[in-house]
């Protein structure tokens, strides 16, 4: 009976209230959240970004620019440690050289997403406006 618990021996599955249902999805469908609101296949400790970005990770810059479109980009911002503080002191010859990225996404990346993001922080800090 020893053999049957050695690896590759039959063994049973049990699945606890925990457990997302080993049912496959079928292509093209997103996964259904739990019952913490956390999609299956999520660590369940990951909270959402922060709304004011100088609060911002690394990684929620990588999320933020890989759900804007830019997956590729995304793990430069990774490789050099770009926070959301960085991310809103980045000028605009930091993001078309220092990323090592390809000039077109770069000027996207810059002109509608970090200029943006930089503008609505820096608004209220306006001393002007």
């Amino acid at each position: 009976m020893a053999a049957m618990n050695k690896e590759g021996g039959t063994a049973s599955v049990a699945t606890g209230p925990d457990s997302p249902s080993p049912v496959p999805l079928p292509p093209g469908k997103p996964a259904l959240p739990g019952a913490d609101g956390t999609p299956f296949g999520c660590p369940p400790g990951r909270k959402e970004k922060p709304s004011d970005p100088v609060e911002w990770t690394v990684m929620d810059v990588v999320e933020y620019f890989t759900e804007a479109g830019f997956p590729e980009q995304a793990t430069a911002f990774q490789e050099q440690e770009i926070d959301g503080k960085s991310l809103l002191l980045m000028q605009r010859t930091d993001v078309l050289t220092g990323l090592s990225i390809r000039l077109g996404p770069a000027l996207k990346i810059y002109e509608h997403h970090i200029k943006v993001l930089q503008q609505g922080h820096f608004e209220d800090d306006d001393p002007d406006g």
